[in-house]
């Protein structure tokens, strides 16, 4: 069952990126309280609260019209990351977020999500910049930014994750 009915299904090569649904839940909230894997995007010390910011992305989406998407490889069927445009409050503008779940490493998940949902972004959403908000330490999600032709701003305190870098992707008419 799709928790945003509204939210378009976008397709890649690998890749079926579609709305979140129930099912999706325990995959992201594995993900959320795991302190590793989640450092760099703001993880949960509790169910509970893996629980609320999965919910926050339903609202999320509602609010804006956009949020993180669920990843899945077309090839298992299996949900194998999130990736989306993020602008809660505080924010500093829209920012294209990725999250690759465990066991789906290292397969150019996060880069063909990114590629195609920032293509969204400015064909169907028509926003004119995207940044990617990332945590100083970081490194591999750095890298990808910067395979993705971000490139880095400034730095600035996020308010839900502290010292926080802005990498600005490349507008619409340099990707499209």
């Amino acid at each position: 069952m799709t928790l945003v009915p509204f939210a378009p299904v976008l397709e890649t090569e690998n890749l079926i990126i579609r709305a979140p649904e129930k099912g999706d839940a325990d995959h992201v909230i594995r993900f959320l309280m795991d302190p590793i894997r989640s450092a760099g995007f703001g993880g949960e010390d509790n169910r509970g609260d893996a629980w609320r910011w999965f919910t926050l992305n339903v609202g999320h989406w509602h609010w804006h019209g956009y949020g993180y998407f669920t990843v899945v490889d077309r090839a298992s069927g299996q949900p194998c990351g999130i990736c989306g445009i993020w602008n809660p409050e505080g924010w500093p503008e829209p920012e294209i977020g990725w999250v690759v779940f465990d066991g789906f490493e290292g397969r150019g998940v996060a880069f063909e999500a990114a590629q195609r949902v920032r293509r969204y972004a400015y064909e169907d959403l028509k926003l004119a910049t995207l940044t990617s908000n990332i945590v100083p330490s970081n490194e591999r999600s750095k890298r990808l930014a910067a395979r993705l032709g971000a490139v880095y701003e400034r730095t600035y305190v996020n308010v839900a994750m502290g010292e926080d870098e802005l990498w600005r992707h490349p507008g619409p008419e340099a990707v499209l």
